[in-house]
């Protein structure tokens, strides 16, 4: 029944990195990680569930924040050790996905001097959406 879970080529950890894209834009949201249980239950709820490493449980990416990720598609890399998740950034202010309250997590850019620097804007102050 879940013979495709066991085609997935999961680290010595048991884990393998997740990229969130946003289905209508393309736009990478974020990178996490799964496990077994993390992906079957994105299947099954159709909202991303990853596992988080320094906690060492499931996520379910919103729980706390109130920006959950509808899950269209799920794919997988070439070489199966890559899961790619293409979703609709839902919630109270739809759009975001960085816990920094930005529309994505790779919101920092190298510029010429050589420093990261941010190039997206805070679309809401992440105080005022962690409890």
């Amino acid at each position: 029944m879940n013979e495709w879970l066991d085609q997935v080529r999961w680290d010595r950890d048991g884990l393998v990195p997740a990229i969130a894209q946003e289905a209508a834009t393309g736009d990478v949201l974020m990178v996490a990680w799964m496990n077994r249980e993390a992906l079957a239950r994105t299947l099954a709820l159709k909202q991303a569930v990853y596992f988080s490493r320094s906690r060492q449980k499931l996520w379910h990416k919103g729980e706390e924040s109130g920006h959950f990720q509808q899950v269209h598609e799920i794919r997988v890399d070439c070489d199966q050790d890559v899961v790619l998740l293409k979703v609709t950034q839902l919630g109270h202010e739809p759009g975001i996905a960085c816990h920094t309250g930005r529309h994505s997590c790779f919101y920092l850019r190298l510029d010429d001097g050589g420093q990261w620097t941010a190039a997206d804007p805070v679309l809401k102050a992440p105080d005022t959406i962690y409890r």
